[in-house]
């Protein structure tokens, strides 16, 4: 799992492989395991699921709004479910999950720090399929995983950060090459070259960086610069 950091650094490849290893650490009875990554709300962010079924019965959580991995995830604790056909904590999900041919759950919070990220999920399609084992399994198993997903996303987001600070960075460099140009071909001073871009931007409706961007492509070209309408000058 920490081999993850060293090589794709996405929240969704890490749910991915939390879940599989999920299902491969809780026993043969486990058909199938899920995690989510819940907002303060309760609703899901990014999921992944070992199957079909899985999904489904995630889905029918949140769809209905109850259900064990909402009540792992507000409750902070390990839930278990030991037969869908009998409990009757949240009814209509578990009747919805016994026509799915799942009979048991267990479900225990991520918890990073003092931040509730999610909730991983195993089902099994035996009833009293987990115990107390079981619950200390699954809960040493989330502690793990919401550590290296807040990891994961940790780095995500900084990532993204960077880049929308980078994309920044370049607009703004674009529009004061664009006024550069300008104020060479118009022979305008700063704030009008930036005025005759502003006013181009309006008229046309585009955005004032794909002004600029046509501006400088144009002087690259060597081909006539923007101007105002009626080829006015500014000074």
């Amino acid at each position: 799992m920490h081999g993850l950091l060293l090589t794709e650094e996405t929240v969704q490849t890490a749910l991915t492989l939390v879940t599989a290893l999920a299902h491969d650490t809780m026993g043969q009875s486990t058909v199938g395991a899920g995690v989510s990554i819940l907002d303060t709300g309760g609703r899901r962010t990014s999921s992944a699921a070992t199957g079909d079924v899985v999904a489904r019965a995630d889905a029918l959580q949140y769809e209905l709004d109850e259900g064990p991995c909402l009540a792992a995830w507000s409750g902070r604790s390990v839930v278990r479910l030991d037969d869908t056909a009998v409990d009757q904590r949240w009814p209509r999900w578990a009747a919805a999950a016994a026509g799915l041919g799942l009979r048991s759950a267990l479900s225990a919070p991520l918890v990073a720090g003092d931040v509730a990220l999610g909730a991983i999920k195993v089902y099994a399609d035996l009833p009293g399929a987990y115990d107390e084992r079981s619950q200390r399994l699954l809960s040493m198993f989330a502690g793990q995983a919401a550590v290296l997903l807040a990891n994961v996303r940790t780095v995500q987001d900084a990532r993204r950060t960077t880049d929308d600070l980078r994309q920044a960075l370049h607009r703004r460099d674009v529009i004061a090459m664009a006024k550069g140009v300008l104020m060479a071909s118009e022979q305008v001073g700063e704030e009008a070259a930036f005025a005759l871009l502003v006013s181009v931007a309006q008229r046309e409706h585009r955005a004032l960086q794909d002004v600029a961007a046509s501006v400088v492509a144009a002087a690259a070209r060597g081909t006539s610069v923007v101007r105002p309408r009626g080829g006015d000058r500014r000074g």
